[in-house]
């Protein structure tokens, strides 16, 4: 079978490989194109994988009006190209995992008369989804909370995130690896590839408070902070790195999380059953992370502290709630792995096959 994806920036893309590889997995025959931008990572994380991959050059919405105009034009431009595109490669499916690089791509498909089909990661979807839906044979979500969103299509599954399968199947790393102790547990405190530099900076301020913790913690600073924080290092039981390359080991000895609300490391954290302490980025569109934290949260699996009301008192207070108090941490584990969908990219790559076979 021919199958295009498409979508843009890390949430959107992880989600797409863990896709790929199912697809791969089950149709040892599949001939898979992924249409991306232009200037985003997945550019070189794709062709990387050894997938065939186009560049669209593409702009997001914007209210400033040159910018308006340049998605209209970059769209028009996009819709042609890809309609070609479309016309050569002759797929079977198109799917779109969310980015507005994937409005072009859909609406190509659309005039192409195209099966397509979407992925949601967030519990608030995004305005390229939302919008597409009207045109996709089926829609899965993540998040149950995101389907009154979808009300314009006639199929909507919750099948998670495929990230959350892909977890599951990382090899578990070595906590010597990282200079750590076997016997305590361990905090691993993430924002992001990039970091977050205000959280960063509030975290870095009490990091002398972790000293006589009894359990240790690792800060992943992002590579952008860390020459300048390094020199904090020097606290037996804090371990800073600027980037882990291998986040699917690490979690498989991690403790308790603090981290910001994005769907992929959401996935990934309630497959594996940990306990989480969120820090929604208020920088994101539609908010939706903080929409994402709080869905946790109601459901017990998180607890959730806003930038805009963060605390080092309360928020060392909250770890020793979780770590310290058997019964909490044992809920919270249970109740994050009662919301994950474990077989997340084989329930998305069954509706797949179920579109393709009409």
């Amino acid at each position: 079978m021919r199958y295009i994806i498409s979508g843009g920036t890390g949430g959107h893309i992880y989600p797409a490989i863990s896709i790929i590889n199912k697809i791969k997995e089950k149709d040892k025959n599949a001939n898979i194109l992924y249409i991306g931008t232009t200037d985003r990572m997945e550019k070189d994380i794709i062709p990387n994988m050894g997938i065939e991959y186009v560049g669209i050059k593409m702009n997001g919405l914007s209210k400033n009006i040159k910018k308006l105009i340049s998605f209209g034009t970059c769209t028009v431009s996009g819709i042609n190209k890809c309609t070609k595109i479309m016309k050569k490669f002759k797929p079977d499916i198109v799917i779109g995992v969310g980015g507005y690089i994937t409005f072009p791509v859909i609406m190509a498909a659309k005039k192409c008369k195209i099966n397509v089909l979407l992925h949601e990661q967030n519990s608030i979807p995004g305005k390229a989804n939302k919008f597409l839906s009207r045109y996709a044979k089926c829609v899965c979500i993540s998040m149950a909370s995101s389907k009154e969103y979808f009300n314009k299509c006639d199929k909507v599954v919750l099948t998670g995130n495929p990230r959350g399968e892909d977890i599951l199947s990382a090899k578990k790393g070595k906590k010597s690896e990282y200079s750590l102790s076997i016997s305590k547990k361990l905090v691993l405190i993430t924002m992001g590839s990039l970091g977050a530099s205000t959280i960063n900076k509030k975290i870095f301020d009490m990091i002398d408070k972790f000293k006589n913790k009894n359990y240790e913690v690792l800060l992943v600073t992002g590579k952008d902070n860390y020459d300048e924080y390094s020199k904090y290092d020097n606290i037996s039981n804090v371990k800073i790195v600027p980037y882990i390359d291998n986040m699917g080991g690490v979690l498989k000895f991690t403790d308790l999380i603090i981290t910001r609300a994005g769907a992929t490391i959401i996935s990934e954290i309630l497959s594996l059953g940990i306990p989480s302490i969120m820090i929604p980025s208020p920088y994101v569109s539609n908010n939706h992370q903080v929409f994402n934290a709080n869905f946790l949260k109601e459901n017990g699996a998180a607890k959730v502290l806003e930038e805009k009301d963060f605390d080092e008192n309360l928020l060392l207070s909250e770890i020793d709630k979780v770590l310290n108090d058997n019964k909490v941490y044992k809920e919270m584990s249970e109740k994050a792995k009662s919301m994950s969908t474990p077989t997340a990219s084989t329930m998305i790559y069954e509706e797949i096959k179920k579109i393709i076979n009409g």
